[in-house]
């Protein structure tokens, strides 16, 4: 599993939640790096959200995975951070103070206005989680998943046993693969 490439909304702190952004230029060199670390990786499978930095992730690690079935999963897309899209941190910490920023940013059940808790995409991603170790275990494959800082933050919760408040102070890095042993 492995985290998007940079975008430009990421290099200027700017929430993008569900906004449909595009990889930058160093977003596209983190993507090479990915698929450098998985180039000989084996698998059948690769999951992807329906956001665009996630499947140009997802097609620069496929570059050395010619014949791997793609599926494409809203329940993998990066957090609903409602009226907070579009704005950067900054701006929200001045609008709304830090109190605020910090309940909506790092708490597990606060919702910004019009978006998703942590606990929403918990349990978004943990739907997920169930069908993926479904057909794992029913079609024996090994999977690759292109996903977003914030909706690998469960799937890190899930597969290291981490606590709600240890998921959410959990940072991906752009470059990192983490990788998961599933008993068939």
């Amino acid at each position: 599993m492995f985290r998007h490439g940079m975008t430009a909304d990421n290099e200027e702190g700017i929430f993008s939640g569900w906004r449909d952004v595009s990889l930058s230029r160093r977003g596209i060199r983190d993507a090479k790096i990915i698929a450098l670390r998985l180039r000989d990786k084996k698998f059948a499978l690769a999951f992807q959200s329906d956001l665009l930095r996630s499947r140009q992730t997802l097609r620069e690690v496929l570059k050395f995975h010619k014949h791997v079935k793609i599926i494409t999963d809203k329940r993998i897309r990066e957090r609903n951070y409602g009226n907070l899209q579009g704005h950067t941190h900054l701006e929200i910490v001045q609008k709304y103070g830090y109190k605020k920023y910090d309940l909506w940013h790092r708490g597990y059940k606060n919702r910004p206005p019009e978006g998703e808790s942590f606990e929403d995409v918990d349990k978004r991603v943990l739907s997920f989680i169930k069908y993926l170790l479904e057909i794992m275990r029913d079609e024996k494959v090994s999977v690759a998943i292109s996903a977003h800082n914030n909706s690998m933050r469960p799937f890190r919760k899930y597969f290291e046993k981490l606590s709600q408040e240890e998921m959410c102070t959990l940072y991906n890095d752009y470059e990192s693969v983490y990788e998961y042993e599933v008993e068939v």
